[in-house]
């Protein structure tokens, strides 16, 4: 059983309240507490020593990893993150000064998004050095972004560029809080989600709530330059569309909204590349049109216990 099956057995009767406006199956759950125009977002996640890092990665980094993580799916939402919790799993074994580097380097992205790190539990983990973290955020209940709203014809875009994290992006990345604020207060996004299990994984996500299928087209996925340095082990198109950990935006826009869309981007934000790689179809599925022709895609992305 795979991390997706696993989720789907065990989601098929949770408890739940009225306040729940989205729970499982979005990048962070959605909880309407009264807050006047406003939803409260609850996101966990956590990384584990030999998984998502080595040892032999600077500890700052594993602290920014650690709290980007969540970051990113609250930036999915179009939220803005506030207050967050860090449980530590750690080794009998651990170094004290390791972990407060640890600590370092999530302070220090905690700062630079206005984010309180408020508290927490540290607990002992054998053998390996887990942390977990839980956030809070907001977001206006007009611009809740969920994966389950692409319609047929809506152009698919992608921010950045995709593959080969695994030279180092994936410990450094910045989640595209920013970004995604901007897109939601520009335009109408139809659904979005952020890349950290691989492209073709992620949007069959978005495809799957949204009962609707996709079409990439080969020519314009942003194959990143690390991905193409890594040519010896992986196709550079393998490595786009099935790399995990990118953490980039990956949504839908109406037909039509291209050119605009574009051009702002380029405007706001001229540093980071923004690209319309396929669109959506009523024919379930993804598949991949390239100079030989149209062929079918399945997930390829990483999943836990597979």
């Amino acid at each position: 059983m795979n991390e997706f099956e696993l989720i789907a057995q065990l989601t098929r009767s949770l408890a739940a309240n009225p306040t729940v406006v989205a729970g499982p199956g979005d990048d962070c759950a959605v909880l309407d507490v009264g807050l006047p125009g406003r939803c409260l977002l609850f996101k966990t996640d956590a990384v584990v020593e030999g998984i998502h890092f080595l040892m032999d990665a600077p500890p700052e980094k594993i602290g920014h990893k650690a709290l980007a993580r969540c970051l990113s799916d609250i930036a999915a939402m179009a939220g803005k993150p506030l207050a967050a919790l860090v449980t530590l799993g750690l080794p009998k074994t651990f170094d004290p000064a390791f972990i407060g580097k640890i600590y370092d380097g999530m302070n220090k992205l905690a700062r630079s998004f206005g984010v309180a790190i408020v508290g927490g539990e540290t607990t002992t983990n054998p053998e390996r050095i887990l942390i977990s973290i839980s956030m809070i955020g907001e977001v206006e209940k007009h611009k809740c972004i969920l994966r389950s709203g692409a319609r047929d014809g809506d152009g698919i875009f992608v921010s950045g560029e995709l593959g080969g994290s695994i030279s180092g992006k994936h410990l450094d990345f910045q989640p595209r809080l920013a970004e995604a604020r901007w897109l939601a207060d520009h335009f109408p996004i139809h659904s979005m989600i952020d890349i950290s299990d691989g492209l073709v994984n992620d949007l069959w996500h978005i495809l799957d709530r949204s009962g609707v299928g996709a079409e990439l087209l080969a020519k314009s996925i942003p194959i990143s330059r690390a991905a193409k340095l890594r040519k010896a082990q992986k196709l550079p198109m393998e490595a786009a569309l099935g790399d995990g950990e990118d953490f980039e935006l990956l949504f839908t826009v109406p037909p039509g909204l291209a050119v605009a869309l574009l051009d702002g981007w380029k405007a706001q934000f001229p540093k980071l590349r923004l690209s319309c790689i396929g669109k959506i179809t009523k024919t379930p599925g993804v598949s991949l049109r390239d100079a030989t022709g149209v062929h079918s895609l399945k997930s390829n992305g990483y999943v836990h216990f597979a």
